[in-house]
């Protein structure tokens, strides 16, 4: 299951911790985001072993959401190492992410 990061646990979970993270910023009323939600649970499946996959409710975490500028929803973030090396808004494919993973492993 996707990890729920969280305006408490961002820092320690997403910055200070190296390594990949795959973030998905969304709201529970947001259907472009219940389309994704599906995707980004099987990537948290596919990739435990070598990539943190969670996600960031909007609506209950601002603070992270503002600070990234999250304006659209759904958008994901790939940081690496605490530093965001790729930025998408809107839908896409499951293919489409994992392609992008892989190239920050």
């Amino acid at each position: 299951m996707a990890f729920e990061f969280t305006d408490a646990n961002f820092q320690e979970k997403a910055l200070d911790d190296p390594g990949v993270k795959v973030i998905d910023f969304w709201a529970e009323w947001c259907g472009p985001c219940r389309m994704i939600g599906p995707i980004i649970e099987e990537l948290s499946v596919d990739y435990k072993d070598k990539a943190f996959v969670g996600k960031v409710n909007v609506d209950h975490n601002p603070n992270v959401a503002m600070k990234y500028g999250i304006r659209s929803i759904p958008t994901i973030l790939i940081l690496k190492d605490g530093e965001v090396v790729h930025k998408h808004v809107g839908t896409t494919t499951k293919a489409v992410l994992a392609d992008k993973i892989e190239s920050y492993l």
